[in-house]
């Protein structure tokens, strides 16, 4: 059973999993808000409302001890330069159930001076999240599709951003951290300045 995460929680990967994680993926889903349809003399109704295509875009960073970006994985850059981290690829629209995107994660061999790995999410087309329905981040243990974590990220409001989370070394092993931060900014580079204090 997965453990739904609260704003500022922190877990043991590997105790929610029941065992060492060596792969995990961090999906994004989310879906538009519908918007209804005006009927006649512009009253609402005449049917099912119309979504709107938004393009949010899920980023992975990772960061040094100092604080440092080494590395970074989206949708420009897919595949991190050590190969440890890999984004499959750009949806543009949440159409669809599931996860609209996905960053997969080799804990194994992500390099041992990488501390944390911190995820975004950005709305490239720079709607805000009132117009974004059910959008949730979460952790799945690749090696068996089991989903180890969840975090909801529907806080409805006029950010076009969010830190959802970062997964960390401590003590020899991988915790993750539900920030839940909103920004503002159409990639990851905008929040920079926001990171840098969960570090």
């Amino acid at each position: 059973m997965a453990i739904s995460l609260q704003k500022g929680q922190k877990i043991s990967l590997s105790k929610e999993a029941g065992g060492t994680l060596t792969k995990v993926v961090m999906g994004l889903g989310w879906d538009a808000v519908k918007k209804e349809k005006k009927g006649l003399m512009g009253f609402l109704g005449g049917g099912g409302g119309a979504e709107q295509e938004i393009d949010l875009d899920a980023s992975c960073l990772m960061f040094d001890e100092r604080g440092q970006v080494t590395d970074s994985v989206w949708f420009r850059q897919l595949k991190s330069h050590d190969g440890s981290i890999t984004h499959t690829g750009d949806n543009r629209t949440g159409a669809g159930d599931g996860d609209d995107e996905q960053i997969i994660v080799d804990l194994s061999r992500v390099p041992p001076q990488v501390k944390s790995l911190v995820f975004t999410v950005n709305s490239f087309t720079g709607q805000t999240f009132q117009q974004v329905a059910n959008a949730y981040c979460r952790i799945v243990d690749a090696s068996n599709n089991n989903e180890v974590a969840r975090y909801n990220l529907s806080v409805q409001g006029n950010h076009t951003a969010q830190i959802m989370a970062k997964v960390y070394r401590h003590n020899g092993e991988w915790k993750m951290h539900a920030i839940g931060e909103n920004g503002v900014g159409r990639t990851f580079n905008e929040l920079m300045p926001q990171i840098t204090p969960h570090l």
